[in-house]
């Protein structure tokens, strides 16, 4: 089976030079360059029925994690860092839980429910093609919306008048693992694509996926938006068979 994040044996190798150089990659200031990240949708968790997020950096540590939660459990997902740490608790918004989805810094809603981080949800055009069964190829279409703050402005169903633009935006297709997360402007912050097989063209099941985000954004704060992402995201439709 091939191994699904970076090789190890890049922080552990035969060399010394070659540990320390992997070692300065990993602990860089992840405002000098990109940083990229291996996304594998599985829990960390190894007993049945959890579901979950591990995620690796570039040496194959372990940097984020989503443990011990089904599609069934409407009461939010807690991202942790790769020691258990709460960095950011997801909540799907009351008599809105398959379309936004707000994000509290730790575990802040508990104390203070209305400092909210962000929301992010599906715009009303995704909607519509999910309720009409149609699927768009063009790489453009806005699959999801982010709205950072806790502003009342962005909440589910803003009037003509308080309409404001999102702060970010999802484009092309996640559930095919291509696609791009963009500011207002149309400036890339992550790109979300298909991972292979190292020193091949062999792809991965898209179970397992790279996330490449740009300098100066929060790598914890745009997994977060692929978590959430993968709630909003119209899954395969399943036809049900009558006896």
């Amino acid at each position: 089976m091939s191994r699904i994040h970076p090789a190890e044996n890049q922080c552990a190798g035969k060399y010394v030079e070659e540990e320390e150089n992997c070692i300065r990659n990993c602990e860089r200031d992840p405002y000098d360059s990109p940083c990229v990240l291996t996304v594998w949708k599985r829990s960390s968790m190894s007993f049945q029925g959890t579901d979950g997020f591990t995620v690796f950096d570039s040496c194959g540590k372990l940097a984020f994690r989503v443990d011990n939660y089904t599609r069934k459990d409407g009461g939010g997902l807690v991202l942790m860092d790769g020691s258990g740490n709460a960095l950011l608790t997801l909540k799907p918004q009351m008599l809105s839980m398959q379309y936004q989805w707000n994000g509290y810094r730790g575990e802040a809603y508990r104390t203070s429910p209305k400092s909210r981080e962000f929301a992010m949800r599906r715009p009303r055009s995704a909607l519509i093609r999910s309720i009409t069964s149609s699927s768009s190829s063009n790489k453009k279409e806005c699959q999801a919306e982010v709205f950072m703050g806790s502003s009342s402005s962005s909440s589910s169903q803003p009037n003509k008048q308080n309409r404001i633009s999102p702060d970010f935006k999802v484009e092309g297709s996640f559930r095919r693992r291509n696609c791009k997360i963009k500011t207002s402007s149309g400036a890339l912050v992550a790109n979300i694509a298909r991972k292979r097989v190292v020193n091949s063209t062999v792809l991965l099941s898209d179970d397992v996926f790279s996330l490449a985000v740009q300098p100066g954004y929060e790598p914890q704060l745009i997994m977060a938006f692929i978590v959430i992402l993968d709630r909003l995201s119209p899954k395969p439709f399943a036809p049900v068979l009558c006896s």
